[in-house]
């Protein structure tokens, strides 16, 4: 456990800072961030007790230009990580065991896990397939101390046979970061007027939604630090982070205000959409095209933030003159892969359009979601015209939503993009960022 005392290298502060037996009364806000250790692969050691203590990796195969997704911890050490060329992994743990992923098993126990956080407390917003907020705030659900509800969630856990690592604070940023402080099976507690001091020596990349081209902004400004960015002047910031500089810098503090809010069951949840209207209308179907298949990678990854995956997927276009028009298609499986479906989607779009429209908004949505949350197993032998297997290719999707939950939306982008100056959001190409819809 990592204990934020007077020892604590990370701090270096003369007063020194509180310890466990310091704290007999946690007094505000208590939310926790629990991320699932290497998840895919020790769900993989856990199914196969031969393979434990030895490196895994979850990905494409090497000799299929594969992506690694998820690599055990015993992985680690040779440099293999989320996101990197299965080839190069292999050269650099050529002894690795490797393995497609089973999707439907990582679901299973995904959901046991939610199931134990949410005996805990109500308050749960789930991030990912191995990742949740939850709030145990004293008073609010139970009185309980916070730290001991965090210790028993990891107990817990354990028990399914997988590891948790856990960060808690006042608010999701603290959380969020202070749960990566200490992997595998850690629990890092900041406690109450502790924030700042925790923060302020950490880089700026260490908080989320701080990506590579804001590193060097700030870093040209001479902000490294959490610290200095809370720190540094609000016109400074604008410069950078626009209308969020205010927040960037609360959160930097330490003192962003955080709601944690129940996880919408996939009952309750009917299609997950997105849709943007242009500031300047679209006039050529490649453009369309391409601005389709970038609204698409936000609906495959909150898909997959969910644990849905649905059958039917429908397009929206509105033109410049008023009228609009909706088209959809079932799928023969149910999916998240925006990969499968859009280019459905996109051959709905072809459809429809003809010379000479100008199209004022599109959108995309997955709906029909499936009730058993499978993604039945002969989906990933299909093959596209380049020779991709569609495994591979919903493998590279998870991976990249891992690299940028971590490193912020800008840390991956795609070719498509550049047509939209490098994302689908810029507020000069944008009259409305529509929120999306689920």
């Amino acid at each position: 456990m990592n204990e934020l005392t007077h020892t604590d290298h990370q701090v270096p502060d003369a007063g020194g800072m509180p310890s466990f037996a310091d704290f007999t009364h946690w007094e505000g806000p208590a939310i926790g961030l629990m991320d699932l250790d290497a998840f895919f692969a020790s769900v993989e050691q856990l199914d196969h007790p031969e393979w434990r203590g030895k490196p895994v990796i979850v990905g494409g195969l090497p000799e299929e230009r594969g992506v690694v997704s998820t690599a055990s911890y015993e992985a680690r050490p040779y440099g293999v990580h989320s996101a990197m060329s299965s080839a190069q992994a292999h050269r650099l743990c050529p002894h690795a065991i490797w393995t497609r992923g089973h999707f439907d098993r990582y679901r299973a126990v995904s959901a046991e896990v939610m199931a134990i956080l949410e005996s805990e407390t109500p308050f749960v917003d789930r991030v990912s397939i191995d990742e949740a907020f939850f709030d145990v705030t004293p008073g609010r659900y139970s009185s309980e101390d916070p730290v001991t509800i965090a210790r028993r969630i990891q107990e817990r856990v354990a028990a399914l046979g997988v590891t948790c690592s856990i960060g808690l604070g006042c608010n999701k940023t603290v959380a969020k970061i202070a749960s990566e402080r200490d992997k595998p099976r850690g629990l890092t507690v900041v406690f109450p007027g502790c924030e700042e001091r925790f923060l302020a020596p950490l880089p700026v990349r260490a908080m989320s939604g701080i990506g590579a081209s804001a590193e060097r902004a700030l870093k040209h400004a001479g902000i490294h630090t959490l610290g200095q960015l809370a720190q540094a002047p609000l016109a400074r910031l604008t410069t950078i982070f626009g209308v969020n500089a205010e927040a960037v810098k609360l959160r930097a503090a330490g003192r962003e205000q955080s709601v944690v809010k129940p996880f919408d069951a996939p009952d309750d949840v009917k299609s997950v959409s997105n849709e943007r209207t242009f500031a300047e209308d679209i006039v050529e179907l490649d453009d369309a095209l391409a601005a389709l298949a970038l609204l698409g990678e936000s609906v495959g990854r909150r898909l997959r933030r969910k644990g849905l995956v649905g059958r039917t997927v429908t397009i929206k276009i509105k033109f410049a003159y008023g009228s609009g028009k909706t088209m959809q298609r079932k799928l023969p499986h149910p999916t998240d892969d925006e990969n499968l479906f859009v280019p459905v989607a996109q051959s709905l779009l072809t459809s429809l359009w003809s010379p000479g429209m100008h199209a004022r908004l599109l959108g995309i949505g997955v709906s029909d979601f499936d009730t058993a949350g499978g993604i039945q197993t002969d989906l990933f032998c299909e093959v596209d015209e380049r020779g991709a297997m569609a495994s591979d290719r919903r493998e590279l999707s998870v991976a990249v939503d891992n690299v940028r939950e971590r490193f912020g939306a800008e840390a991956v982008t795609f070719g498509r993009a550049a047509r939209f100056g490098g994302a689908l959001v810029r507020p000069d190409k944008f009259l409305n960022q529509n929120k999306p819809r689920e």
